[in-house]
């Protein structure tokens, strides 16, 4: 038994007498002062903060075991898919070991050489290839560092015969696309205009499109896009592989709908192109892809929000032109179309893949006329990456695939035979452990069905075992089946996992999204709330052996599901997320999400907002879980603050002993890490889990009454 001796000695968190007012509504900030990471009073909160969690860790019983088992169950290395540019072809190759992926090129004669590898830039680990592209000739290519985690992208130019750096770094380039026009000598791309023309709260934003002809500098890159427009747009830009059409595509923030334009770069000059609008002020995504017979094909959600594909001609670019050549499917949602041609084929085929409930299926139709020839047999029920086309095109392509159990392998499918075949295996090898993979269906509370993937130890419930319910429900993204060391290493232990499939999602196309965002936001936390309900009345678990995880848009989801349902739970690991949802927007890219969430400073959408937000729905004299929130101090994208003063303000609340946490990490961000680095938060986060849902002690009694 526990008492209140044992509550953990918190660190002291002055509470300010800060009240906002919003459309009449006093809210109290108690916390602001955690917003300042440079504060000595948050330096020294921090300090302390590291002090108790590493009185935690020095209690959990499995860490060792499982950095030893994650790192193990990722030994295979990774490798993807080949990238051709004409008789060249690119890929990424990680080696059992190596900290980061190695970019290399294949040579028309078969040697393979290394291009980039991050740890020879930066051997202390730091420095990460944030993103590449290869000339349509492949004798040059672009790529993008950041240091620390702090997703900058900055840009240079290499010589790929040479491997010599030929320019380089062009900075403010984070998120940029690279549109390489034809001859290797220029492309366009996507930077933020000067910090100093800005104020400090809009220097993350004002993109702009640019030409770069390479060997000059970017203070005199032309303006070709984006002046005037508002100021938290993404812009694409891609090129086709004869240079003739320049494709622009702008979305408000993060918004599922974009305004898409096009430019004959054959009638004006690729430095003031002449514009037409293909698609502006339409609720929906659209893009187009230039087909090598001339027609131009039409990947949209308009009128079809699981998504279609239509043909039209060029300068037909109305809505009204377009023909449907694969329909939606009531069923299914469309992922991708890839085009397989050439002499060696009797007719253009077309490589359609679709997701039911975030499983895909591959299916082979006619170009022509986009009549269904045959279902594809695929590796498993799973997932597909691509599929990659040679960029000449021709009969074969290559895709990733994978599922839980599965490292993401690379196959090839041939039109000329109509099969598919493995091209290359990760370079190790990884022994799996055995575990039970469904999916299932519960209720929540509106009446909704929603889908749940179920990994275990057993085919069926044999007791209230330690779970983790994992999800993320937003931003359309869909949870779909993926090769996990950390969810393999905790089922082999004896725990059960489970990930929800809910609204906000991808899973069920952009009506399911769009159930969970802005002012349904709520679906979402229903959803998740009723699979923890589903996962303890079935007997998988019960509430003191229940922990949820989440991260970013998922550490906002556990957090809404400590602060609505604490009396499910035992445990919570939310990382990197957002949990002030009246101030997301003073900081980081927050300005670019209130198109999904909601903005603060209107009326309605504050009512939302405060009506969820875990910050402000923290209640003194609650039970709370035991909780580990995980920060990156380098985080460019959600700011630590919101773990800050989420973990300051529950301990103060919290009337139990179970422990509220907070883990922060240095010189690291969002995004990518290297492999030790990702090893250790989730040795950390496992081992949390284990001892906080009773996996510990199921483990050790197993040991026991084995001897």
């Amino acid at each position: 038994m526990t008492s209140l001796s044992d509550r953990p000695n918190y660190p002291d968190a002055p509470r300010m007498e800060l009240v906002d007012e919003y459309h009449g509504t006093a809210v109290p900030d108690p916390y602001r002062w955690l917003e300042d990471a440079d504060d000595p009073r948050t330096v020294e909160w921090l300090a302390q903060q590291t002090d108790l969690m590493a009185d935690e860790r020095a209690g959990w019983r499995s860490r060792d075991h499982f950095a030893d088992r994650v790192e193990q169950l990722l030994g295979s290395g990774t490798v993807s898919p080949p990238y051709w540019r004409g008789d060249r072809h690119f890929l990424l190759r990680r080696e059992p070991g190596q900290q980061f992926s190695v970019l290399y090129v294949i040579d028309p004669d078969g040697t393979e050489r290394t291009l980039i590898d991050p740890m020879a830039i930066d051997p202390e680990g730091l420095t990460t290839l944030d993103s590449w592209q290869p000339s349509k000739e492949g004798d040059r290519i672009a790529y993008q560092l950041s240091v620390g985690g702090d997703e900058e992208s900055l840009v240079h130019v290499m010589d790929v015969a040479t491997g010599e750096t030929i320019e380089g770094p062009i900075d403010r380039c984070r998120y940029s696309p690279i549109a390489w026009l034809p001859g290797g000598e220029a492309f366009y791309y996507v930077r933020r205009i000067a910090p100093e023309l800005l104020p400090e709260s809009e220097q993350n934003f004002h993109r702009r499109v640019y030409l770069h002809r390479v060997g000059t500098s970017p203070d005199d890159d032309v303006l070709i896009f984006g002046a005037g427009m508002t100021m938290t747009n993404y812009y694409g830009v891609e090129v086709t592989k004869d240079g003739r059409w320049l494709q622009v595509s702008a979305a408000e923030g993060t918004e599922p709908r974009n305004d898409l334009w096009v430019a004959d770069l054959t009638t004006s000059p690729i430095d003031a192109p002449a514009f037409t609008l293909v698609q502006g002020d339409v609720d929906a995504q659209t893009g187009l892809t230039f087909l090598r017979d001339g027609r131009v094909l039409v990947s949209t959600d308009r009128d079809a929000p699981r998504g279609r594909a239509a043909v039209t001609a060029p300068g037909a670019w109305s809505a009204d032109h377009w023909t449907d050549l694969i329909p939606e499917d009531p069923e299914a949602v469309l992922e991708s179309v890839t085009v397989l041609d050439g002499p060696e084929l009797d007719e253009d085929l077309l490589l359609v893949v679709r997701t039911s409930h975030g499983v895909a299926h591959m299916t082979l139709h006619r170009s022509a006329d986009g009549a269904e020839i045959r279902e594809i047999d695929l590796p498993g029920a799973g997932t597909i990456g691509g599929p990659v086309e040679h960029i000449d095109g021709g009969p074969v392509c290559w895709f990733v695939f994978t599922d839980h159990t599965t490292v993401p392998t690379i196959y090839s499918y041939d039109a000329r035979t109509r099969e598919v075949a493995l091209h290359a295996r990760p370079p190790g090898t990884v022994e799996v452990p055995a575990v039970h993979s469904r999916q299932v269906e519960y209720t929540s509370k509106d009446g909704t069905t929603v889908r749940m993937f179920l990994l275990s130890p057993t085919a069926e419930p044999d007791r209230p075992r330690p779970t983790i319910l994992y999800g993320y429900g937003g931003f359309g993204i869909p949870m779909s089946p993926g090769y996990s060391a950390a969810i393999l290493a905790w089922v082999e232990a004896g725990g059960v996992w489970a990930i929800a499939n809910i609204r906000g999602g991808g899973e069920e196309g952009e009506d399911w999204h769009r159930a969970g965002m802005l002012g349904n936001k709520q679906n979402v936390y229903d959803d998740f709330h009723a699979a923890a309900e589903w996962l303890i009345a079935e007997g998988w678990t019960s509430s003191d052996r229940l922990g949820v995880y989440g991260g970013s848009n998922g550490g906002l989801l556990v957090g809404a599901a400590m602060t609505q349902r604490p009396d499910l739970l035992n445990a919570v690991v939310c990382v990197a997320p957002l949990l002030d949802m009246l101030r997301y927007t003073t900081s980081e890219l927050g300005p670019t999400w209130t198109v999904e969430y909601g903005d603060p400073e209107d009326p309605e959408q504050f009512g939302w907002l405060h009506a969820y937000s875990p910050y402000h729905r923290v209640v003194e004299g609650t039970d709370y879980p035991a909780t580990m929130f995980a920060v990156f101090e380098n985080d460019s994208r959600t700011d630590p603050m919101h773990g800050r003063k989420m973990c300051a303000a529950v301990q103060h609340a919290t009337a139990g002993t179970r422990p509220v946490l907070l883990r922060s990490e240095g010189d690291v961000g969002h995004g990518a890490r290297s492999l030790s680095k990702s090893v250790e938060e989730t040795a950390d986060t496992l081992a949390f889990m284990a001892r906080w849902t009773g996996l510990d002690d199921d483990r050790e009694g197993t040991a026991t009454d084995g001897q």
